[in-house]
C-alpha cells in the first residue's frame, strides 16, 4: 500500500508504507491484523467486514472476520507520530 505523496513532488512517501492503513490510505491509530495477514486501522476494516468477507488487498476470500490487535505496530506509529510532532 503506497502512502499518500502530501509533498505532491512524487518522490517519497509522506509516511512508512507499513504504519499507513491500504483502505483509508491514512497514518493508523488502532492498527489490528486480519487473517490474510495484513494490518488495518480498526474502524476501517470492520466497516469492510460488514459488506465482505474478502481481504481489502488480495481480494481472497477470509476463513476469519477475527481481528487482532498490532501492539508492536501501534507502538512504532505512536513513535513515529511523536518523533515528527503528529496528533495521536
Amino acid at each position: 500500500a503506497a502512502a499518500a505523496d502530501e509533498g505532491g513532488d512524487g518522490l517519497e512517501p509522506a509516511h512508512p508504507g507499513h504504519f499507513v492503513c491500504s483502505i483509508t490510505a491514512e497514518l493508523m491509530r488502532d492498527p489490528v491484523m486480519a487473517h490474510d495477514g495484513h494490518s488495518y486501522e480498526r474502524a476501517a476494516i470492520e466497516r469492510w467486514f460488514m459488506t465482505s468477507s474478502n481481504s481489502p488487498n488480495s481480494g481472497s476470500r477470509l476463513s476469519s472476520k477475527e481481528l487482532i490487535p498490532n501492539h508492536g505496530l501501534r507502538a512504532q506509529i505512536r513513535e513515529y507520530r511523536e518523533r515528527k510532532g503528529l496528533p495521536e
